[in-house]
């Protein structure tokens, strides 16, 4: 059975800490396609029991930004592939932060400095679940990959 919790404590910032992937899924408040992309991990903090952020990089579409602009709803999941199963979600109101943006510095201090960064997306957490992952089957992670770092040396400023 699943369990909904009231904060994200330290086991739970633990798992999240410790996946090498996760999801987030967002949609236009009417028609339109709903977006699921996959995001690694480190890009993800843990900011407080209900506030998360995770560092936008260039490289894909801007779905999600575009979904959180007009209604701010996110929901991010954490899948264990390891000996451990586990799902957990967190459902919440995102905000995107932009260089620009007054609160940017705040947010990207919690980051590594990384050139391809296009925005802070910045979620206030409003319900935290968990369910058994015993469906999820176990993979080995076995490292990041090294093309995108490759690609971004290869860009200039603009």
């Amino acid at each position: 059975m699943g369990k909904v919790y009231d904060a994200i404590d330290e086991r739970l910032q633990r798992f999240i800490e410790a996946q090498h992937l996760f999801f987030v899924a967002s949609a236009p408040r009417e028609g339109g396609h709903i977006n699921l992309s996959p995001k690694g991990n480190p890009s993800l903090r843990v900011l407080g029991p209900r506030e998360v952020a995770w560092l936008d990089l260039i490289g894909s579409g801007a779905e999600t930004i575009a979904h959180l602009r007009e209604n701010g709803r996110v929901a991010l999941l954490f899948c264990s592939f390891d000996q451990q199963p586990l799902l957990l979600r967190l459902h919440g109101r995102g905000r995107v932060l932009e260089p620009g943006d007054a609160d940017f510095k705040k947010f990207v201090a919690h980051f590594d400095a990384h050139a391809l960064t296009r925005s802070i997306v910045h979620v206030e957490v409003e319900r935290i679940a968990d369910s058994c992952g015993f469906g999820v089957p176990r993979y080995r992670y076995e490292g990041a990959r090294t093309q995108f770092d490759a690609w971004a040396k290869a860009k200039d400023s603009e």
